[in-house]
């Protein structure tokens, strides 16, 4: 018994020093210096990532905007990770498929803070979404940046306040409500107004009524409002009343499918008048699905391909996925994460709390789509972000100009 517990001994001990011998012999040799930028990159590769979300939706009614962000930050990421990370450690980004349903964002929010351990949430792009998941990241503490929710309460619930853990890099849907009653009023010379919108929408509802109080006040008239259910295909006999009452322009703050089609009937009905819509327009689609019936829209955006400031970022883009990015969660979505980042640098640490205090600081800060970047504390809204104002031509967007409500 003991002889053979010496043999098994001796056997383990000859097989360790065998082990240890081939390892030796595979790396042993002296390793040359890696260059600064191998340097940079192997300086990560131990290191336990900084985890941020992403909250998107890759298929739905919603995915053109999701994906084309999610690509953006991959993107960024890459090249953030190849030149060292961020304070020497890499960016990891964590995403799943909320596909635009409240239900299915919670979930994910939930998995991405407990299974994941994000330090960070960016996203999402609808405002349905983002006070959905706000009770996951408040549970947690951490903060989440909201990429193209518009909606006001995002990110104030209530009046004169603010919801502590969620901030936004876009404008608000009154300021957008404003800039295209004022565009619509000051430049493009309407006075009689009609609006056909979504009601069962809280983003076409509210949109809805911020344009038109700003255009009232302006002693603009609007003739009529009529409302129309969202997945409602014919919109002929509520465009039958607007026409009645020859408006100069329809604002319709819809989708681009709805907005597409309700075009398209109204000029079938005869209709002349100017198109005008909000950010969610903003969509390839608008123009495939509308045809000539769009030409000559307007829209309110954040963003434009055309602007000279992004062409760097558009080239990088087209350049690794063969295709544009889609305006405006592309460039927004790389904006939250310049924002996150230089919040985690000031902070120093990644800890939800400091992350919160450090993004309520950011001021002038020099982002994709702007030199000066400000959140404001007191609404965790950016500060004098203008609008982009762009028109249908040719089957195209085309930028008119950048514009700023007084």
């Amino acid at each position: 018994m003991q002889k053979d517990i010496i043999k098994i001994i001796s056997i383990v001990l000859i097989t360790v020093i065998l082990a240890a011998t081939v390892l030796s012999g595979c790396g042993g040799k002296q390793q040359s210096q890696p260059t600064p930028s191998q340097s940079s990159q192997n300086a990560t590769d131990n290191k336990e990532p900084i985890k941020i979300g992403h909250l998107c939706a890759l298929t739905g009614d919603f995915s053109m905007w999701g994906q084309t962000a999610n690509n953006a930050l991959l993107m960024e990421i890459e090249k953030i990770n190849a030149a060292g990370g961020i304070n020497g450690k890499p960016l990891q980004l964590v995403y799943y498929d909320e596909r635009g349903n409240q239900i299915e964002a919670v979930n994910v929010a939930n998995k991405m803070i407990d299974q994941d351990k994000v330090v960070a949430i960016l996203g999402p792009n609808e405002s349905g979404i983002a006070i959905a998941a706000t009770p996951a990241v408040k549970r947690a503490n951490i903060p989440l940046i909201a990429i193209a929710a518009t909606n006001p309460k995002v990110t104030q619930p209530q009046d004169n306040t603010v919801e502590k853990n969620v901030f936004r890099v876009c404008f608000i849907d009154p300021f957008q409500g404003k800039v295209a009653a004022q565009f619509a009023y000051n430049k493009l010379n309407v006075r009689k107004a009609a609006i056909l919108y979504d009601v069962g929408s809280d983003y076409s509802a509210w949109l809805t009524k911020y344009f038109e109080d700003a255009f009232k006040e302006m002693c603009g008239e609007v003739v009529a409002k009529e409302a129309f259910r969202s997945g409602e295909l014919d919109y002929r006999a509520m465009l039958g009343k607007i026409k009645q009452q020859n408006p100069e322009l329809l604002f319709i703050p819809a989708s681009q499918k709805e907005a597409a089609l309700a075009a398209k009937q109204a000029r079938d009905l005869g209709m002349k008048c100017t198109f005008m819509g909000g950010d969610s327009w903003a969509s390839p689609d608008l123009i495939t699905l509308g045809g000539s019936a769009i030409e000559g829209a307007y829209c309110i955006n954040m963003a434009s391909i055309e602007d000279p400031e992004i062409q760097g970022f558009v080239k990088e883009y087209r350049d690794k996925y063969n295709t544009d990015p889609i305006m405006p969660t592309s460039v927004l979505a790389i904006d939250a994460l310049k924002v996150l980042i230089d919040a985690i640098k000031r902070a120093g640490t990644t800890d939800g709390p400091a992350l919160i205090d450090a993004l309520e600081k950011t001021k002038d800060l020099e982002v994709l789509t702007t030199k000066h970047f400000t959140m404001d504390p007191a609404t965790h809204n950016p500060l004098n972000r203008p609008a982009i104002i762009q028109q249908v031509k040719d089957g195209k967007f085309v930028y008119v100009e950048k514009y700023e409500a007084k």
